[in-house]
C-alpha cells in the first residue's frame, strides 16, 4: 500500500472507514421479534421419524422428533426435544440424522425451556472456510488488487443489507434509491480497483450512461409487459407480513437494473483498461482512433458477454422450462407467462445496456486518456497510471 500514491491510499483509508461504518450501523429492524427465545446450534444425538408418513414416494408429512445437545449461548451442555414438522414442499422440508448440526430456535420462560423448534441444517461453518478459501484465493492471485477486491465485495454486501434493503422496507422509491445505490457502489468500486486515474474516470461514466439505459429501459418495458412483482421470489410473503405499502413492481424494475450492473461496470473497466494500454504503447494517438479501438474492443467483447447475462439470468429456471417441456406447453404459451417474460426483461434490457456501454466507454476513453484531452480536461487533476 505505501507504493500507491498518497490520493489513492486515503481514498481506500476512506473505505474502509465506511466499510466498518456500515458493519456497526443498525439495520432499524429487530433481528429477533420474540424476546423469550434464543437461536443456537444443536447436535443431534437420536431422531425419531415414527410420526411421519409419505403421501407420495418423495413428499413426507407430520413431524420428526430429535434429541438434541446445545452447542452454544446460555443453555449450552443441555439435552431436550426438538421438533421438525414436515409441510409436504420438498423446497422447504429438511431432515435430520444422527450426527448432523442444526440450527434451532429455543423458547423458553427464565432458565427452563418450553420448546425447540429445528430451523434448518447448520452451514455457517462451511460457509465460512468456502469464503476463506476464495479470499485467500485471490489475495495470492491477485495480491493488492485482490485485497482491494475483497474489501470491495464487503462494501457492496454491507451497502446491500445496511441501506438498499431497509430503505426499501421502509417504503423509499425503489428506482430511486437503487440508482443511488448503483452509482455509489460503481463509483467506489471503479476507483477502488482501478485506481484515482482517468481510466477510472472514463469506466464510470461509461457504466454509469449504460446503467442509466438499462434504467429507463426497464421503465418502460416494465410497464409495457404488465408484470406485477409478485413474481419475485418471498414477494408476496412480504406483503401479507405486514408491508402492503410495498410497490413490488417498482422493486422488480429496480432489480432488473441493479442485477446487470455488475456485468455494465465490467465491460466498461476492460474497454478502458485496453485503450488505456493502446494510448500507452501510442502516445501521439488521437482521440477519434483511441475511440476506434475501444469499438473494436466492444464488438468483440459484447458477443460473449450478452451470453454471460443469458446463462445468469436463465440458470435458475431450468427446472421450470424442464416442466413446460414436460407438459408439452405451447413455446408460445411459455413465453407469454410471466415468468419467463421477466427473464426475458431481464435477458434483454441488461443485453441492451451492455452494447451500449462498450460505445459511451469508448468515447468516454477516447476523450480522457489522448493527449488532445488536456486543454479540456486540465482542471480535473487525477492520479496518472
Amino acid at each position: 500500500m505505501n507504493r500507491l500514491p498518497l490520493k489513492e491510499r486515503i481514498f481506500i483509508v476512506f473505505v474502509i472507514i465506511f466499510v466498518a461504518a456500515l458493519a456497526l450501523m443498525p439495520t432499524g429492524f429487530r433481528e429477533n421479534t420474540y424476546p423469550d427465545s434464543e437461536r443456537a446450534v444443536a447436535k443431534v444425538l437420536e431422531v425419531d421419524n415414527s410420526n411421519i408418513h409419505q403421501t407420495i414416494s418423495f413428499v413426507m408429512e407430520g413431524e420428526q422428533v430429535c434429541r438434541v445437545e446445545i452447542l452454544n449461548g446460555p443453555f449450552q451442555g443441555e439435552q431436550a426435544l426438538a421438533h421438525n414438522r414436515f409441510t409436504g414442499r420438498l423446497e422447504m422440508d429438511k431432515a435430520f440424522s444422527v450426527g448432523d448440526k442444526a440450527l434451532v430456535v429455543i423458547d423458553h420462560t427464565g432458565q427452563t425451556i418450553r420448546n425447540i423448534t429445528m430451523v434448518d441444517h447448520y452451514r455457517l461453518q462451511m460457509e465460512g472456510i468456502l469464503i476463506g478459501l476464495f479470499a485467500i484465493f485471490l489475495i495470492l492471485f491477485a495480491r493488492w488488487t485482490g485485497a482491494k477486491a475483497l474489501i470491495s465485495f464487503l462494501l457492496i454486501v454491507l451497502m446491500i443489507w445496511k441501506l438498499l434493503v431497509p430503505l426499501l422496507l421502509k417504503g423509499w422509491s425503489p428506482v430511486i434509491i437503487s440508482l443511488y445505490f448503483v452509482v455509489t457502489a460503481t463509483t467506489i468500486i471503479i476507483f477502488m480497483v482501478g485506481g484515482l486515474n482517468r481510466k477510472s474516470v472514463a469506466a464510470v461514466l461509461g457504466s454509469l450512461l449504460g446503467t442509466f439505459l438499462t434504467a429507463i429501459l426497464a421503465l418502460i418495458f416494465g410497464n409495457c409487459f404488465k408484470i406485477h412483482g409478485a413474481v419475485l421470489p418471498y414477494s408476496e410473503s412480504l406483503l401479507y407480513a405486514g408491508y402492503a405499502h410495498l410497490n413490488l413492481t417498482e422493486i422488480l424494475i429496480a432489480v432488473v437494473f441493479i442485477a446487470s450492473a455488475g456485468a455494465l461496470m465490467d465491460l466498461a473497466m476492460d474497454i478502458a483498461a485496453a485503450v488505456d494500454e493502446v494510448v500507452a504503447k501510442k502516445p501521439d494517438i488521437t482521440a477519434k482512433e483511441a475511440m476506434m479501438s475501444g469499438l473494436k474492443i466492444g464488438r468483440t467483447v459484447v458477443g460473449t458477454m450478452t451470453t454471460t447475462l443469458l446463462f445468469a439470468y436463465t440458470g435458475g429456471y431450468i427446472a421450470l422450462l424442464m416442466f413446460f417441456m414436460a407438459q408439452g406447453t405451447p413455446v408460445q404459451d411459455m413465453f407469454n407467462l410471466k415468468y419467463v417474460s421477466m427473464e426475458i426483461l431481464h435477458t434483454i434490457v441488461g443485453s441492451f445496456g451492455l452494447v451500449a456501454v462498450a460505445p459511451f466507454t469508448a468515447v468516454t476513453s477516447g476523450l480522457l486518456l489522448t493527449k488532445k484531452r488536456d486543454d479540456k480536461f486540465q482542471g480535473i487533476q487525477f492520479v496518472q497510471d
